[in-house]
């Protein structure tokens, strides 16, 4: 029995591999990864970008995730991506971890994530930094309430951490037309947007005018089919555009 639970798990994972060249859209790639998250009895994953030190808010860096609106929007205003150990272990560490909210509170010294989390049962993760073939750092994480996750399993989520976030780089490329790349002037502006400053602040940073700041906003958001200057760094930022 156990060398046929073995032969059913790698079939699962072999075909698991092979849908994922498959997978068009994003919408594609958040079916696919629920699915997985089902299979896996996770109650939760979330695929993002590794933010650059000038992204406060973790809304910002999330590429797919089906974690509730309301766990994010809390997370971003309580500004817990900052001071996140598990942020930091990410940029330190290329290796997958297993890390749970009693960790999270211990290293950070106060109880705000765990608080957060453990209201949607969310209490154990395994993250796995990945890379896409355009050196763009991030990673894949699921979420459990009360669960151990094996050697075997976390081996297997590694295994498709890597062809999704390199599959949502092809989706990526697919999306945005050469003849929409952003100019050095375009990404400067959204780096700054991104930072906190406002049109005026990074005119005088520039050293350009704030009418000139703002026209290259808004031809930045053209580009990247945002209604507005928050909504186009958000898009540059999972995009790989900016960072």
């Amino acid at each position: 029995m156990p060398q046929l639970e073995k032969f059913v798990q790698q079939e699962s994972i072999e075909l698991k591999l092979q849908e994922i060249p498959g997978l068009k859209t994003q919408f594609d790639v958040f079916r696919f990864m629920k699915r997985v998250m089902e299979d896996y009895g996770a109650r939760a994953f979330m695929v993002v970008n590794l933010p650059p030190l000038t992204t406060l808010t973790l809304s910002a860096s999330t590429v797919i995730t089906n974690l509730p609106a309301d766990l994010i929007a809390a997370f971003d205003r309580e500004n817990l991506l900052s001071s996140s150990p598990v942020l930091k272990r990410l940029r330190d560490s290329s290796l997958p971890f297993l890390f749970d909210m009693e960790g999270v509170t211990k290293e950070r010294g106060d109880t705000r994530s765990e608080t957060l989390f453990r209201e949607h049962a969310l209490l154990h993760w395994a993250y796995f930094p990945v890379q896409d073939g355009t050196s763009l750092r991030g990673a894949i994480a699921w979420a459990w309430e009360d669960r151990l996750v094996t050697t075997q399993q976390m081996m297997e989520l590694g295994y498709i951490a890597i062809h999704v976030y390199e599959c949502l780089r092809q989706i990526r490329n697919a999306t945005f037309r050469s003849t929409d790349t952003l100019t050095d002037r375009e990404i400067d502006c959204l780096n700054w947007t991104a930072a906190g400053k406002t049109s005026a602040e990074i005119a005088e940073i520039l050293g350009l005018s704030e009418h000139t700041v703002n026209h290259y906003l808004n031809r930045a958001a053209k580009k990247v089919d945002a209604v507005n200057r928050a909504q186009a760094v958000a898009k540059a930022l999972r995009a790989g555009l900016i960072k």
